[in-house]
């Protein structure tokens, strides 16, 4: 199957199925990554973990969020 990000056809592709049924092929982690991570709304980084969200808007970490004018998120509680 051909990745969808970068076109390589792969005998080791595989499938990501969105929780809403959207189906996406790819030949790397990386690939799913740069496809589906979100990224952070201050500095733009790909969030590969849980990250931070606030009022609709996702963060990889609370000193992104305070930039943005989120004061009540933190990275260690």
């Amino acid at each position: 199957m051909q990745c969808e990000v970068c076109g390589n056809d792969y005998d080791k592709s595989f499938q990501v199925v969105m929780a809403k049924g959207d189906k996406h092929t790819f030949d790397s982690f990386e690939c799913a990554a740069t496809a589906l991570a979100p990224k952070c709304k201050q500095c733009g980084v790909r969030i590969m973990g849980h990250g931070m969200e606030s009022n609709g808007a996702t963060y990889c970490c609370a000193n992104c969020a305070r930039k943005d004018g989120v004061q009540s998120l933190r990275d260690h509680v």
